[in-house]
């Protein structure tokens, strides 16, 4: 039996209060969830607003804060994961979570081992980029199938100090403009910034993962309402680091890509671009070691999804497997895991061989486009009601935020619905 299917240490339970560590769930659900889509969006923000969108990477942050809270509250507080959670909602989640995990992990795994081989393929150009992405789909698989979660744990801090370190390091080199970065702190929306105000409001560090908390909390040993104030001190301290780390990259598209005057693709190879122009204004250690920040938040989103995802996927097919909770099967390590393990992996490596697969895609588009509204209306369900003890229950004003944040995740929703289904009627 694997440690997170063990009882926790009775020693534990008589040694005084719960104290929150620096490395904890939080620091991994938030790591994994800032990759190079989130880094490219706020570079590209920067380099077209300035800092006029500072306010909105804030509210981000304090969105994610609630979302993460919530998920964290409901698994403390009622002993059950945020699966059984959807479940009592009704079937309709189960028909739309089954379909998702397996589609979003197909293509998702693809687009992680990639974003993690760009970087690489530009400090060693001379490995090609399809080897690199393999080399690091199979380096994650190798630490999560063998790993137990306190050494996945202790190898997302080394890479988030690497991320911290080249990334606000290179914000305080780029010298950021202060009384102009206290006037973004002032909410508006500049012409024509609607569509990247809702995605910094919504997008940093939101992924599926956010749902993945709770499973990180079990396996960390974080198992009651006891631990609620430890988890509540951990996701906000790994969820203000996140808020560092992108008003960093923020900083940088304002001082170095605007002032640079260039502009910046939107996908991956906007990173590659953007070392090109550090390389050219700050020298070659500079450029490089931005790339090697680069490749430590995308790894980190791949060890963090091949775990955290791989847990949700066992709980989900262990219920419908009709497997007891905490059955061997569907914990760390269990065959349910290991098959999701393997299914993000080597099946999308296929991906790498053929043409984008535009059905595939669309689905993954629409389904991926619809998660976060799903999470922020199943929360606000979940945390009202008969569903979790009254003590623990949400106040008003949590509600109230949960509901800004649904309607926000509604809105963007909406609107990357719409961009994944244009290919239909453009032709």
């Amino acid at each position: 039996m694997s440690e997170s299917t063990q009882a926790p240490d009775a020693g534990l339970e008589a040694s005084g209060p719960p104290r929150w560590k620096i490395i904890g769930p939080g620091l991994v659900v938030a790591a994994t969830g800032v990759g190079a889509a989130d880094m490219v969006a706020t570079l590209v923000a920067g380099s077209q607003y300035g800092y006029a969108l500072l306010w909105a990477v804030i509210l981000g942050v304090i969105l994610k804060i609630v979302l993460v809270e919530g998920a964290g509250r409901y698994t403390l507080a009622t002993g059950k994961t945020i699966f059984e959670g959807w479940k009592s909602l009704g079937k309709w989640t189960t028909w739309y979570f089954g379909p998702y995990i397996i589609i979003w992990g197909f293509v998702y795994g693809a687009t992680a081992m990639s974003s993690a081989a760009l970087p690489l393929a530009a400090l060693i150009p001379g490995v090609d980029l399809k080897i690199w992405a393999v080399i690091m789909g199979l380096l994650g698989f190798v630490m999560v199938w063998f790993g137990r979660y306190q050494v996945f744990e202790k190898i997302t801090a080394v890479l988030v100090g690497i991320m911290f370190v080249t990334v606000v390091g290179l914000a305080v080199i780029a010298v950021p403009n202060v009384p102009e970065m206290l006037k973004g702190l002032i909410p508006m929306i500049p012409s024509g910034g609607v569509v990247y105000t809702l995605a910094l409001a919504g997008g940093v560090g939101g992924t599926i993962t956010l749902a993945a908390y709770g499973y990180w909390l079990r396996e960390k040993g974080w198992y009651s309402p006891k631990w609620m104030r430890v988890m509540r001190i951990d996701n906000s301290m790994a969820y203000v680091m996140t808020g560092i780390f992108v008003i960093a990259m923020l900083i940088v598209g304002a001082e170095v890509v605007r002032s640079a005057g260039v502009a910046i693709s939107g996908g991956d190879e906007g990173l590659l671009e953007l070392s090109d122009v550090l390389k050219e204004k700050y020298g070659a250690v500079v450029g490089n070691g931005f790339l090697v920040g680069f490749w430590a938040a995308s790894f980190s989103s791949i060890i963090g999804v091949w775990n955290g995802v791989s847990l949700m996927f066992a709980d989900f097919w262990g219920h419908m497997r009709k497997r007891p909770a905490n059955h061997p099967d569907t914990m760390t390590g269990g065959k349910y895991f290991k098959f999701y393990v393997l299914w993000l992996t080597f099946p999308p490596m296929l991906l790498f061989l053929l043409d984008k697969p535009i059905a595939l895609i669309l689905a993954y588009g629409v389904l991926g486009a619809l998660f976060m509204p799903f999470l922020a209306v199943t929360l606000l369900g979940l945390l009202n009601g008969h569903r979790i003890p009254k003590q623990w229950a949400n106040r008003w004003h949590t509600n109230t935020a949960l509901a800004i944040t649904a309607i926000l995740f509604i809105i963007l929703g909406v609107q990357q619905l719409y961009k994944a289904l244009s290919p239909l009627w453009a032709g």
